[in-house]
This record gives structure tokens, C-alpha cells and sequence, in this order.
């Protein structure tokens, strides 16, 4: 058996993704990467390329439901920054603070895209983000 939350602590802790991601005076940012991703948020970037960087709403998400968080809307990067594959992202505060970084793909992945190959210039958007806290 997995560990088990009562409600209310799961949603504390899905709550603070959004607190985390709020810092700052403006809106987090949504940052799409190439390369090897860093062995875990915490860790700096290591030859890594930004291909695109998308605008979270802010507030970035409302009170968590369920044992979900999901993001409000998140603003398209209509001219992404390089071209390259994306294999991970970054959310950050608007301080450019790490919040969290998960992986990109076109299934299975933490985000899905309908393709990983970017091009400089391309729209790149994402229509929905949902972190489930995994309260079973």
C-alpha cells in the first residue's frame, strides 16, 4: 500500500506549488529546454538550449481540487527562442526561481506536445497543465 494524505494535506501541498510559482510581483514562466535534463530541479543548467518560454496566468493556478492542480490559462510563445528537441521544461517564479521541471514528449511525458521538434519562430503553446499529487 502506498502512503495515503487526508484531503486537506494534499491540497496544502498542491496549494503551494501555486504559492511557489506566484512569487515574485509578476507571472511564472513555463520554459521548454532541449539536452539531458539536470538530474533534478535544484540543479543549474548544463549546455542546455531554451527553445521556447511560455507566460503562466497569475495567479497560475486556482485552489487545488481533488488531488489535482491545474494551471489557469498559459500564454503561447508566438516566436519560440531556438531551434531543437524538446525534452524538458522549467516552471519559474517571475523571479526566474525553479519551481519544478518534469519532461516533454509527444505521449507519456509530463507535458505532451503534438510535436518535439521546434523550430525558431514557431508558435509553441500548451493547452492544459495538470499536476496530480497522487493521493491514492
Amino acid at each position: 500500500m502506498a502512503i495515503q494524505y487526508i484531503q486537506t494535506l494534499s491540497h496544502n501541498m498542491l496549494d503551494e506549488i501555486t504559492a511557489l510559482v506566484d512569487a515574485g510581483a509578476g507571472a511564472g514562466t513555463l520554459r521548454i529546454y532541449d539536452g539531458t535534463p539536470p538530474a533534478d530541479a535544484d540543479t543549474a543548467l548544463s549546455g542546455n538550449t531554451l527553445l521556447a518560454q511560455l507566460t503562466m496566468s497569475d495567479p497560475s493556478a486556482a485552489a487545488a481540487s481533488g488531488d489535482d492542480w491545474t494551471a489557469s490559462s498559459i500564454t503561447a510563445d508566438s516566436s519560440a527562442d531556438a531551434t531543437g528537441t524538446a525534452t524538458f521544461f522549467r516552471i519559474l517564479d517571475s523571479n526566474a526561481v525553479v519551481v519544478l521541471q518534469g519532461t516533454v514528449g509527444t505521449s507519456g511525458a509530463d507535458i505532451n506536445l503534438n510535436s518535439t521538434s521546434i523550430s525558431a519562430t514557431d508558435n509553441v503553446a500548451v493547452s492544459s497543465l495538470v499536476i496530480t499529487e497522487g493521493n491514492t
